[in-house]
Order: structure tokens, then sequence, then C-alpha cells
């Protein structure tokens, strides 16, 4: 599971890039991402995946916070970063 492997980076029509990973959470983070899933949902009047919940979250992050962390860094600390999604109810 160590193994160290550079994940294929796609360019995307729209000028963006994307990159597939695969990272391991708890219940806990994945429910949060579901409630911002539902919450954009709601402002976007359309079904949202996960994933796009995700990509939303990042993108919505300060530029000043959103800069690359050193390489050495693991997968879990960066996903242990971002910040927590917080429920209204």
């Amino acid at each position: 599971m160590n193994d160290r492997v550079t994940p294929a980076v796609h360019a995307l029509p729209d000028g963006e890039a994307e990159i597939s990973l695969v990272v391991r959470l708890p219940w806990e983070d994945v429910a949060r991402l579901g409630q911002e899933a539902g919450r954009l949902a709601a402002q976007t009047q359309r079904p949202v995946t996960l994933d796009e919940a995700v990509s939303h979250r990042l993108r919505s992050r300060p530029a000043a916070a959103a800069h690359a962390k050193p390489a050495e860094q693991s997968a879990t600390a960066a996903v242990s970063a971002l910040p927590r999604i917080t429920g209204t109810g």
C-alpha cells in the first residue's frame, strides 16, 4: 500500500485538468461531504455527486490557503487539513 505511483493527469476541454486518486476517509467525513452535496444540490437545483461536492469545497477555499503542500505530506493529512463542514440541522 505504500507504493508510490504517479497518478495520470488528464487535460479537459474547458482548460482544467483532472486527476484521479483514492483517498481513505472516515465515515464521518463522508457524511459531511454528503451534507455539502445536499447543500450544493439545493443551491443549484440539481443532483450533485460527492466528487462534485469535494471539488466545489476545494475551489471555495480562500486563495491564500489553496497553495500546494510539500510532496512529503500524506494524502490523509491533506484531507484532514480541509475545513470541517458544519451542519445547521
